[in-house]
């Protein structure tokens, strides 16, 4: 009898966990079928799911009104630009706040987070006229460096509590050899926590590539990512769908399929230190 509860709460979880996994990606499914319909079709009602007329004709015009290439070429330098900054900065620091914690640590840690709170349209103007005073505006530079002070708070987090999870002996003994603290950091703590740096650096990638505010705001054509190359096809005319989700389909697929073949790196990193 137990036996038999036991399968039938393990296929009852296993069906609401397909189920909630599929009202998560029917967006996207919707999106990448929407690509794929006729501007009449994708404003059809009821909605057509798969029998309507395929056609690959939005991905050709979005490919002759931009430049897809130069955008995800932008999108790219600055998630791992803004990622490759972050981890420079967060891993010492990291480290000073999980291995020489003072009284003042825990309320550093709440204070970095809370600037997460704020809304960025509040210190969007005060930005802009820096990053005109600067010659910043529409350049990879300005760009990595509001999207590496942006994440910056979530990566110290993430590897502040790996971290935390390293015994600390492991390091005195490191110290006893003779390892400095550069020695330290790089030939052991780095090894020992590759897990949560591996799942910090995939995490802040998506949110980088993900970034529209600041890229819609501080950019135009030459530093242009991907989520500006989909604002495009917003226009005073209206919105045209089918085009729409071409190009969000193109500008989609790439951290996609990254995440797809690292989901295993990332669940990993993510419960790092969760299971003794």
């Amino acid at each position: 009898m137990a036996r038999r509860i036991s399968t039938t709460h393990r296929v009852t979880a296993t069906a609401a966990g397909w189920l909630v996994g599929f009202l998560i990606f029917f967006p996207i499914l919707w999106m990448v079928l929407t690509s794929f319909k006729t501007e009449l079709d994708a404003f059809s009602t009821p909605p057509q799911f798969l029998f309507f007329h395929w056609t690959t004709e939005n991905y050709a015009i979005v490919q002759e009104r931009s430049n897809y290439l130069h955008h995800a070429m932008n999108s790219i330098i600055l998630a791992f630009g803004s990622t490759a900054v972050a981890l420079v900065v967060a891993i010492p620091a990291a480290w000073s706040m999980a291995f020489a914690p003072t009284k003042r640590t825990r309320d550093t840690l709440l204070w970095m987070l809370s600037t997460k709170m704020m809304p960025p349209v509040g210190v969007l103007v005060p930005i802009y006229l820096l990053f005109r005073d600067g010659g910043l505006l529409d350049t990879h530079i300005g760009l990595i460096m509001v999207e590496f002070l942006a994440n910056l708070p979530i990566v110290v987090w993430m590897l502040y509590t790996y971290f935390k999870e390293i015994p600390k002996d492991i390091l005195e003994a490191a110290r006893m050899d003779g390892a400095t603290i550069g020695k330290e950091l790089i030939f052991v703590l780095a090894p020992m926590a590759v897990p949560g740096i591996a799942s910090t650096v995939l995490l802040n990638v998506i949110l980088a590539w993900n970034e529209a505010f600041w890229t819609l705001n501080l950019t135009t054509v030459d530093a242009a990512p991907l989520t500006t190359f989909i604002a495009s096809y917003s226009s005073p005319e209206g919105l045209f769908w089918a085009k729409l989700s071409a190009a969000s389909t193109l500008a989609i697929a790439p951290i996609l399929v990254l995440g797809w073949f690292s989901q295993k790196q990332l669940v990993r990193g993510l419960t790092f230190g969760a299971v003794k």
